[in-house]
């Protein structure tokens, strides 16, 4: 009997739960300027990725790179054996001064010619066609001359130089295999790094503010994050956008452009990449954990001599941190960030340790 009466006391003596304080954390409404991103899963894709093939048949005779080697636009990469292609040249450049030597011996005879007509020496068909044959002659060394050019340019092909700055991949010959011009495969792939392009797509309902940001600034800030958004890897520019929206997905690709010269970004690489569109100046934000969703509304608790009261909201935007918010609630209005599960309207909190003051 005496232990019952003491926790009949004890009940007694307590306040009811309705009148305690709860504990909650808090953050403020206050003006800030917030930049407005746009996200979506990104795949590193080169501006050039070039298949190395030979122009000309012939036997491999060096090669002058190894394999994930960095090389520049211009430099040697293979050599085919140049001399049948020297040979050529040669018969070429031979057959040119023959044809020369005819020429100019046909345009003496031609101007001698002229000087009997005049004489009588001479009748009229012979100077004609005596023309006829400088002009062959003429016909011939332009053949000839594109003779010479052609055994040049296989030459040139026999050197096999980087069309582009770049990284090498796999070695796919080696010297003395015999390649040909008709192949199919190629001799190695070259892939740009630097600069490098992301490809990611954005819904179709985010192209107003994709157009109207590039109207505003046609260099949108774009970054490129590792899949699990934890590390920020580059940033660039937004480079362009498709023509077209994708029927099955309602998607749109866009491009942008990064400098990479840390080689950060890898080719066929996914990326979560972040689109600035445009920054909201001064915006009312609060923290994005203050906000409450009820049956009817959006709302928070706002805080007033420790006294909550709800006030309706319409979020703008958000992100991660924070929302922009519409309301009629003054900048610095205190409000509920953690700890709202039971709140009600007209209740009396405290503050707990890790709110600001």
């Amino acid at each position: 009997m005496a232990l019952k009466h003491r926790l009949e006391e004890n009940a007694q003596a307590q306040p009811p739960s309705s009148n305690i304080a709860a504990p909650v954390s808090i953050g403020k409404l206050e003006p800030r300027d917030f930049e407005v991103w746009l996200t979506g899963l990104g795949t590193v894709t080169p501006l050039y990725t070039v298949t190395i093939k030979s122009r000309v048949d012939g036997e491999i005779m060096s090669v002058h790179f190894k394999e994930g080697q960095m090389v520049n636009k211009g430099d040697l990469l293979i050599e085919i054996d140049p001399r049948p292609y020297q040979v050529q040249l040669e018969q070429a450049q031979g057959q040119l001064a023959h044809d020369q030597a005819f020429l100019k011996n046909a345009t003496l005879d031609l101007s001698r010619y002229k000087t009997l007509i005049k004489k009588g020496a001479i009748p009229d068909q012979q100077l004609a066609t005596q023309d006829a044959l400088v002009q062959q002659y003429k016909a011939t060394l332009i053949s000839d001359q594109s003779q010479v050019d052609n055994a040049k340019l296989q030459l040139i092909y026999a050197r096999i130089t980087a069309p582009v700055t770049g990284r090498v991949g796999l070695r796919l010959v080696d010297p003395g295999n015999i390649i040909h011009a008709t192949d199919t495969t190629g001799m190695l792939i070259l892939t740009q790094l630097n600069p490098i392009t992301v490809i990611f797509p954005l819904p179709q309902d985010d192209l107003p503010d994709i157009m109207a940001g590039q109207k505003a600034d046609p260099n949108l800030i774009v970054e490129a994050w590792n899949r699990s958004n934890t590390k920020l890897i580059s940033k660039g520019t937004l480079m362009t956008l498709d023509n077209q929206v994708d029927l099955t997905t309602g998607m749109v690709k866009l491009r942008a452009l990064f400098n990479n010269t840390d080689n950060a970004l890898f080719p066929n690489q996914f990326v979560n990449a972040r689109l600035r569109v445009k920054v909201l100046a001064q915006a009312n934000t609060i923290p994005t954990t203050a906000i409450q969703h009820g049956e009817q509304n959006t709302f928070v608790y706002a805080i007033v001599n420790k006294t909550v009261h709800t006030h309706s909201i319409e979020i703008l935007t958000q992100n991660d941190q924070y929302a922009v918010i519409k309301s009629d609630l003054p900048n610095g209005s205190i409000v509920v960030t953690d700890g709202a599960d039971n709140l009600k309207n007209g209740d009396t909190v405290t503050f707990t340790d890790k709110s600001p003051h």
